[in-house]
């Protein structure tokens, strides 16, 4: 905080009263619950009585100032206010997260400083902040060449770097390290971060974004569920003005370079090429429209708008190809209730659900039937259908500013989203049974018979819904300044719930048609007799019989439950240090198919600490820190997979034949044997599936940095960061080391059908699962030490020094960042991009001791050196240039081969080598496999990245008229990004395509975007 009267000759050279277009660039965050709101705090003379208002909305507020002349408006609404005091008026402006400073001076008529919003000087340092926090306005986003989707907007922040291209949508951020599914996405502080998986967010329109805030380091005590970052947007809210406006974005597939092919190594592949680019197109046009204002003047304000989509891909294969078309329309609604100027009603509504269409076309076969490569062109559709995603989004908040001091908020959500939905649900062919004759002339299948083409065995489960993601969540925040004490504090709970559609055989049965040869001998009860053994009976020679088959998986609902409460003390020591003293404690639970918990833990206490020193007096230095520990939840995919149940009912048959109509069988006789059935779908004893010790993954954090104002223009900061994960989770899938534990402990009957195939725990800690000791059907509790499971811990230990700037000025906005990162481990974090394995806690990374070897080393996401620059230029009133200069390092590199198997006993050895080549051991050039270590082929190439902006806006249009052209990848730059690791191309074999190359930089593209406001 400033002193009263202390004014050095830097603050008063920054006092400013213009107000002019925000295109602010990079602010500290301040400490707000939800970050959907900002705060104003300073200080005048004491008693003094301080008012603000909105120039949009017309609500006012007013304090009165403490003894010590400080003041704070808690919990605002984004936006621009006027701040009175004594007469004395200025403009400020409040952006999400962050607060706002006005220092009075000790003459009533005199300010000494004032948070300016104005692009002439640079917005003081925010010492009310101990977060590592960017914002990025609406203003600054269209100003930017920057893709219109909100991971593109995030990775403009310091430290941000873009995860593997076949992890979700192929952009998403890392930030600290961590994995690119352990983010957390807010809209307007409700959640909206698909749990299922972690790797992917509810859409808004993007033009509807007022502010994007990215968390990436340091949030406080309101925020959990999140090892990474949190990306929290703030939509547009109406105002007393009217406003309407329109926008086109357009991007054509011949302003687009064209992708690049990879040459095929082995000289013996029919296909020259190992990747096939060259012919993909893409077009693009995004068309939105909107309105705002007011339904009752100073009290109720509404924005709505709408986005449509006009795009087509057309990928094309070495044989086939495949478009896809997206047409869907979203839409957001906001309303804003001032029910007076105390008490404040928030509504946001969100619609993007989306169809894609999706059409598959026909092999490319010259006129003899041979396969014809790369030809670039579509044949004849095969199939058409559908694929649903997405849904609704409903919030509502109440917010009462009850004293001055005190300030309490409300808030409940619902989002519904679609899972790849399709429509039908199933392929042309799968209403028919999956029928096939066996044996007859060869010992494998001979033919497929039936409607059903053969490429389809299963299908989803009709009598089920689709897999749709439910949230129901509610929060209650509040802040109550006493003295120099400002306590936050709030509860939160979540309830989310993702149904699951099984599986079952087409047509709901497996045919299989077999022939008892005329020289056929029995075995078994029937050994030497002629005919065959089949289901425990003898099948006469010449016999025709078939097995019928009825797989299920089963269909169900898996809801995880989420609690947390928070206190946070941000404590005024002195006027120029300020104390945060916070507390988090988070719950978990996950639920079964049938509603019992799997995974429960008690409240887990995260204590969250950080101060901020304005060493000067006059926020023109900070040094600020923090402390915190992070937990995250257990996806519901973990239920899935985990607790999923699985049945399968055969029976064989005497036939006369089959149905070449539909695969049935004719002349259906007498049943073979007893009816044999395998599992069920009763959900597992969640003791059998998880260790009863589980503990959730969590993450210490430690942040040391400064910021320093320059010059009127310039700022300049650094942080130094440290995050390690002190306790992992994942699943492994061995049975031998409880065997052998069983033998050394004399369970002589033990049964290693008991052990689940896979099981959750905390890599290098013991096991404790339900299994039979005594081989009597009886299951019950044992404690497996670590030492027989042979899994290191799970690690994982970032490093960063990041350095951050900002210039400002009325002609040239600038921002950038230099950040050397160290991450290393012996897992990447919740996915594997190695491997491009999406579900979270359940890669291979633990799956037995062999595949831990050799992992310790820099993880997927460890980018040592990236540099980043930004900013817009005003040449003239009508012209406006913007630029984005990406520089980084390259991705570590690995050997993955197939596991050693010669001295693994079974069942493990059997269960491994149905793996493939992803383990560390490694081919080497005599033959022989050897380990390898994390990393040590090197690193991919350093790349950069050149967009460019041009913008025109016509004073003959009142400057209500934007032209905008990006260029993405002006200089179409083409290095290699992934490099192929898999060295082998089947067990013993070396691959040809070992390193080479597997994906580059995106091509240059262009697009041209107009847009109108009136």
């Amino acid at each position: 905080m400033t002193r009263p009267g202390v004014r050095s000759s830097l603050s008063r050279n920054i006092t400013r009263s213009a107000l002019s277009l925000a295109l602010g660039m990079c602010v500290a965050g301040g400490v707000q619950a939800q970050s959907s709101v900002g705060s104003i705090f300073g200080s005048g003379q004491p008693g003094s009585t301080i008012a603000i208002q909105s120039p949009q909305t017309g609500v006012t507020r007013s304090v009165t100032a403490a003894s010590d002349g400080r003041f704070s408006f808690n919990q605002l609404p984004p936006g621009k206010y006027v701040v009175t005091a004594d007469g004395v008026t200025r403009e400020v402006e409040v952006k999400v997260g962050s607060g706002s400073q006005v220092v009075f001076g000790s003459n009533a008529t005199t300010l000494d400083r004032v948070n300016v919003i104005g692009t002439g000087a640079l917005n003081p340092i925010d010492v009310s902040s101990v977060e590592s926090t960017t914002v990025f306005t609406a203003e600054q986003m269209i100003a930017l060449p920057v893709a219109s989707d909100v991971s593109s907007v995030a990775l403009l922040a310091p430290g941000a770097v873009r995860g593997d291209s076949g992890l979700g949508a192929g952009n998403l951020a890392s930030f600290g390290g961590s994995s690119v599914a352990e983010n957390g996405y807010y809209i307007n502080g409700f959640d909206v971060t698909n749990m299922r998986t972690f790797l992917s967010f509810a859409n808004v329109p993007f033009q509807g974004i007022g502010q994007l805030q990215v968390k990436t380091g340091g949030y406080g005590a309101e925020y959990g569920r999140s090892l990474g970052g949190i990306v929290s947007i703030v939509t547009k809210s109406g105002s007393n003005d009217w406003h309407y406006g329109a926008s086109v974005e357009w991007a054509p597939d011949w302003g687009a370079a064209a992708g690049k092919n990879v040459r095929e190594r082995d000289p013996d592949a029919s296909d020259p090429l190992y990747q096939y680019r060259s012919d993909d197109q893409f077009d693009s046009t995004i068309y939105s429209a909107y309105a705002s204002g007011p339904i009752i003047k100073d009290r109720l304000f509404f924005f709505a708008m709408v986005e449509g989509r006009s795009e087509t891909e057309d990928n094309f294969y070495a044989l086939t190809s495949r478009q896809v078309r997206d047409d869907a329309p979203q839409g957001l609604v906001k309303l804003d209730w001032y029910i007076n100027d105390s008490n404040l009603v928030e509504f946001t509504g969100i619609y993007n659900q989306a169809k894609t269409k999706y059409r598959t076309y026909e092999y490319n076969l010259d006129a003899n039937g041979d396969n014809r490569y790369n030809v670039g062109r579509h044949e004849s559709p095969i199939e058409s259908y559908e694929m649903e995603n997405g849904g609704k989004v409903g919030i509502l908040k109440y917010t009462g500013y009850f004293t001055d001091n005190f300030t309490l908020s409300a808030q409940y959500g619902y989002l519904s989203n679609l899972i790849d939905s399709r429509l039908p649900a199933n392929p042309a062919g799968g209403e028919c049974p999956w029928a096939y004759s066996f044996g007859l002339t060869t010992s494998t299948v001979d033919r497929y018979i039936g409607c059903n083409p053969g490429t389809i065995s299963t299908i989803a489960d009709l009598n089920a819904e689709p897999d749709e993601d439910i949230r129901k969540a509610f929060r209650v925040d509040g802040e109550w300044v006493l003295g120099d004490h400002r306590l936050r504090f709030g509860v939160d709970q979540e309830n989310y719930e993702s149904s699951h559609r099984g599986q079952t055989y087409a047509g709901g049965i497996n045919w299989a048609y077999y022939l008892v040869p005329n020289n056929s001998v029995a075995t078994g009860a029937f050994a030497g007799r002629p005919g065959r053994t089949v289901n425990g009976q003898l099948v006469p020679r010449g016999a025709l019989y078939a097995r019928s088959r009825v797989y299920q998986t089963s269909s169900s609902s898996y809801e995880n439950t989420n609690s947390a409460f928070y206190l946070e003390d941000n404590w005024q020591i002195s006027e120029d240090f300020l104390a945060v003293l916070g507390l988090r404690g988070e719950k978990f639970e996950n639920k079964n198919g049938d509603g019992i918990a799997w995974v429960e833990s008690d409240y887990k206490l995260a204590p969250r600490l950080g101060f901020s020193w304005d060493v000067l007096g006059d926020s023109s230095l900070k040094l600020f820190g923090t402390a915190g520990r992070y937990y995250i939840p257990v996806a519901t995919n973990s239920s899935i997979r985990a607790t999923g149940a699985e049945s399968t009912v055969s029976n064989w048959y005497f036939v006369n034949g089959w149905s070449e109509a539909d695969g049935r069988p004719v002349g259906q006789g007498a049943q073979i044997g007893a009816t044999q059935t395998n599992g069920s779908l009763v959900a597992p004893n969640p003791a059998s599936v998880a260790s009863t010790n589980l503990s959730p993954m969590y993450q210490d954090e430690v942040i040391l940095g400064g910021q320093l104002q320059l010059t009127e223009n310039w700022m300049a900061g650094v942080r130094m960061i440290r995050r390690e994960v002190k306790s992992g989770m994942d699943d492994t899938c061995t049975t031998n080391p409880w065997i052998d534990w069983a033998a050394d402990n004399g369970y002589s009957d033990f049964d290693p059908g008991s052990v689940p195939s896979c099981y959750f725990l905390n890599p290098g800690s013991d096991v404790t699962l339900n299994v039979d000791l005594n081989g009597d059907g009886e299951v019950e509790l044992a404690t497996l030490p670590a030492s027989y499971l042979g899994l290191a811990e799970y690690r994982r230990i970032h490093t960063a020094l990041e350095f951050f700037w900002e210039r400002t000025g009325e002609k040239l906005n600038f921002q950038g960042s230099y950040t050397f990162a160290r991450t290393r481990g012996n897992v990447e974090g919740y996915v594997n991009s190695t491997l491009e394995q999406e579900d979270p806690g359940l890669t291979q990374d633990f799956d037995h001791r062999l595949f831990t070897d050799g992992t310790y080393g820099p993880t997927p996401n460890d980018r040592q050196h990236t540099l980043k620059l930004f900013g817009a230029y005003n040449l003239t009133p009508e012209w406006q240039f913007g630029g984005n200069l990406v520089l980084q390092s390259g991705r570590p590199v690995n050997c993955q081969g197939y596991i050693p198997l010669d001295d693994i006993p079974q069942p493990d050895q059997g269960n491994l080598s149905g793996y493939s080549g992803s383990s560390f051991y490694c081919l080497n050039a005599e033959g022989t496999r050897v380990l390898r270590q994390r990393g040590d082929e090197g690193r991919t190439p350093w790349t950069w990245t050149f967009d460019l902006a041009v913008a025109y806006i016509p004073n003959w249009a009142d400057n209500k008229l934007r032209i905008k052209l990006d260029v993405f990848n002006l200089f179409n730059n083409d290095r290699v990004t992934e490099y192929n690791e898999f060295s082998e191309a089947s067990r013993d074999v070396i691959s040809p395509n070992y390193l080479n190359d597997g994906n580059y930089q995106t091509p240059r593209s262009f697009r041209l975007t107009a847009r109108y406001d009136f």
